[in-house]
């Protein structure tokens, strides 16, 4: 489920890097790729968030449902950049968590 979307005005490649320096001073647990799209897991626990690029161009917060993690990770992103929570959670096409 897809439950909000970062804003920002660089392109997601070169936005990733400093995500990732943000990300890995407020989550002990972070896994992340560029290659093609951009991506982090963000673990606590079992609960997993997503952020990542495979169905838009910029950054998608994601969880396989709604959950205290989700909801603290956009609190968290919210602290330094724009962050557009969706009313309603949107399910994806290829919901893989």
């Amino acid at each position: 489920m897809i439950f909000a979307e970062m804003e920002y005005p660089e392109d997601y490649w070169d936005f990733h890097g400093q995500l990732k320096d943000f990300l890995s001073a407020h989550f002990a647990h972070i896994d992340s790729g560029l290659q093609g799209d951009s991506w982090f897991w963000i673990y606590d626990g079992q609960q997993k968030v997503a952020l990542d690029t495979f169905s838009s161009m910029k950054h998608q917060i994601k969880s396989a449902a709604p959950c205290e993690h989700v909801q603290l990770v956009i609190k968290t992103l919210q602290l330094r950049y724009k962050v557009n929570v969706y009313p309603e959670p949107e399910v994806e096409g290829t919901e893989d968590f």
